[in-house]
């Protein structure tokens, strides 16, 4: 179980609040060492679909598809 368990609900609709959860996960918890895995509920699971994420692209923080190539890269876990 990880250390820290993020869920995130909102989609497309909202793409800066859809954002925040992988970026804490990327550029806050797993580049600080800590542990952490995201869930995805609700319309957050749209994100995930390809090209999806392509379009996401909030305020004050990187793009979606960067936000989740650095999740991978850290090895943060998604949970549908």
């Amino acid at each position: 179980m990880p250390r820290l368990f993020i869920v995130a609900s909102t989609g497309v609709d909202d793409a800066t609040r859809a954002s925040i959860p992988f970026h804490i996960a990327a550029n806050g918890a797993a580049n600080s060492g800590v542990e952490c895995a995201v869930a995805l509920a609700g319309d957050a699971t749209e994100l995930l679909k390809p090209g999806t994420a392509d379009r996401v692209r909030g305020v004050g923080v990187p793009p979606l598809t960067e936000l989740l190539a650095s999740c991978a890269q850290r090895g943060v876990l998604f949970h549908v």
